[in-house]
């Protein structure tokens, strides 16, 4: 597949102004790692991991602190010591909380507390770590410009209990200094760093699986198209600006699955208030379920559910999306938090949109794979797959990479729809059930609006799912998920999680219907028939919300990084190297396909 040429970076516009004043702390994140400091303080992103939260807990004391340190004039020759002062400089533009500062004899020596442990220097002595080195001047430069006098800084680092005395001397002040104001620079200019190669420094970052450090760098390098991903059957138990080196091999740096899970709540008339950190879930005035919100990675609620506002503030400040669907099952929106300051991608996507040839690269890769992806199912769990529709399907892949248009893609796929669709059948595996009734788990068309039958009910409330997550997963990385490439922007339809969600359609949505049907987790007496359309019990629902997260908790090896990862992981990397493309970053997108 040709690639059209990128959009000159110099031709983008700078972000927005930065901030007046830049922390301490982010300087020290930019001497560290550039790019960590990008997510951090440019783009407003941060995870927590064990570092992160045992240095927390290591500043308790310090952060408790009053700040109460007198005016350099009226410092006198007593000895004091003062914690959590917060002190700012307009001549650097920088501002500080030093975790202590001591004053004897009129002169202050600022404190800072690490985690760690000091380095090493070459003659066997204890020295800091140059990002500490620069931010405990930057606290320098600041008492400096508010009239202090300070010699020297303490760092102390909490893993060996030890102490390591730096002297502003002009080199390292002026090191601080350049260091700051390059940061600065980074920021106005708006265009993200690269990662760092091959770095020690990845495993322990907290962001390693916003930053993607690996999986960027063999992108960009020009890694070739990998074979397709291999995973368990259905039923088994712009180029970057300068060429990078392609990594030797990609490093795990995510975890294969989040230990946080979905909430549904599908029973009617429940009410959900707050208790502390906890989610307190009622039925009438009965308590039937506590649920810490710190375990949970969104919330469900399904038709008629109550949800007070002390809850809904909660929820926002953990990040924790809230997800609405109608009592069947259709998806209505999502309350979420500022958990994503992310503008500058959002700018990005809104030009590329404008931009025809970009859309139209990218619907084929995603219509492509989706077809891939669709024969794939046919060729593994159809009973007796038929060659010609499987020839058929081949050749409306290689139509879908050579479309000229839009318009020409929505023919493609819709063909090819047809032909998977016309053998779906073949992979429902169940006897009709003695009772059925009126119902049938077979299947012959697909429709909806309303679903007619009860295969097209759990197709329709799979898809649903699947476009909750994938939306969920476009405000996470800071996309607008209403503005596609492919999908064109219609009133009420997030069009940019429908664009993903099409390889991930056969993968995922209707391998848990299949998987629902055939190990008998939903039966003909979990529907009910509504006028013309046909629905799920509630019983039916839960089953199948059971189905379903049993599919995206399932781990599949990706094939261009050959690790292992959750289906719920992996819509959210594919997310964020659809970030890196349209950043600049790498020069197109690497469609999931499996085999």
């Amino acid at each position: 597949m040709s690639v059209s040429p990128q959009p000159d970076p110099a031709a983008v516009p700078a972000r927005e102004q930065v901030p007046e004043y830049l922390p301490a702390r982010m300087v020290n994140e930019f001497v560290y790692c550039p790019r960590l400091f990008f997510f951090e303080w440019v783009e407003g992103l941060f995870r927590e991991s064990a570092d992160t939260v045992a240095g927390k807990v290591e500043h308790r004391r310090v952060d408790a602190g009053e700040g109460a340190l007198p005016e350099a004039e009226k410092l006198g020759e007593e000895e004091l010591k003062t914690r959590s002062v917060m002190l700012s400089s307009d001549r650097y533009g920088v501002i500080a909380r030093i975790d202590l500062v001591e004053a004897e004899g009129g002169k202050v020596t600022p404190v800072d507390y690490k985690h760690g442990a000091p380095a090493k220097s070459e003659d066997g002595g204890l020295e800091p770590w140059p990002a500490d080195r620069v931010q405990l001047a930057v606290q320098a430069m600041v008492l400096r410009d508010n009239g202090y006098a300070v010699e020297e800084g303490i760092i102390f680092y909490g893993r060996t209990r030890q102490r390591v005395r730096i002297r502003f001397d002009e080199e390292v002040i002026a090191e601080a200094a350049e260091k700051a104001a390059e940061a600065r620079r980074v920021a106005a200019e708006g265009r993200l760093p690269p990662p760092l190669e091959d770095s020690p420094k990845c495993p322990r970052c907290s962001l390693a699986g916003i930053c993607l450090p690996d999986e960027t760098g063999l992108l960009a390098a020009g890694a070739a198209p990998a074979a397709p991903a291999t995973q368990l059957s259905l039923f088994e138990a712009p180029a970057p600006a300068a060429p990078r080196k392609k990594p030797e091999a990609v490093r795990q740096l995510v975890t294969p699955r989040d230990e946080l899970k979905p909430l549904y709540l599908n029973t009617q008339g429940l009410r959900v208030g707050k208790s502390g950190k906890v989610l307190r879930i009622k039925d009438r005035d009965k308590t039937v379920q506590d649920v810490r919100i710190g375990e949970i990675c969104q919330l469900n609620l399904m038709g008629n559910v109550q949800l007070s506002t002390q809850a809904v503030q909660a929820l926002c400040e953990a990040g924790v999306p809230i997800c609405y669907f109608s009592q069947g099952g259709w998806f209505y929106g999502v309350t979420t938090g500022m958990n994503t300051k992310n503008i500058f991608l959002r700018r990005a996507q809104f030009r590329l949109a404008e931009q025809e040839w970009f859309a139209l690269r990218l619907a084929r890769a995603l219509v492509a794979g989706k077809i891939r992806n669709q024969r794939v199912m046919l060729q593994r769990n159809h009973i007796e797959p038929e060659s010609r529709v499987l020839s058929e399907m081949k050749q409306m892949i290689d139509r879908a990479e050579r479309a000229r248009s839009i318009e020409e893609l929505l023919g493609i796929e819709g063909n090819a729809a047809r032909l998977y669709f016309s053998r779906f059948s073949g992979m429902i595996k169940v006897e009709e059930e003695d009772g059925a009734g009126e119902f049938r788990l077979d299947f012959n068309q697909r429709n909806r609006r309303p679903p007619r039958d009860p295969v097209n009910a759990l197709l329709s409330l799979a898809y649903s799912l699947l476009t909750k997550d994938l939306t969920v997963t476009c405000y996470a990385v800071g996309f607008d998920p209403f503005l596609g490439f492919y999908h064109q922007p219609r009133f009420g339809r997030p069009a940019l999680a429908l664009d993903l969600m099409e390889p991930f359609r056969p993968l995922i949505a209707e391998s848990a219907v299949l998987s629902a049907i055939n190990t008998r987790m939903v039966t003909a007496k979990d529907f009910v028939r509504a006028g013309k359309a046909v629905a799920l019990t509630a019983a039916g629902r839960k089953a199948f919300f059971r189905a379903y997260e049993l599919r995206m908790d399932s781990l599949v090896t990706h094939p261009l990084f050959d690790y292992r990862v959750s289906y719920r992981r992996l819509l959210e990397i594919q997310a964020r190297l659809l970030a890196r493309v349209i950043e600049g970053e790498i020069p197109e997108y690497p469609v999931f396909v499996t085999r």
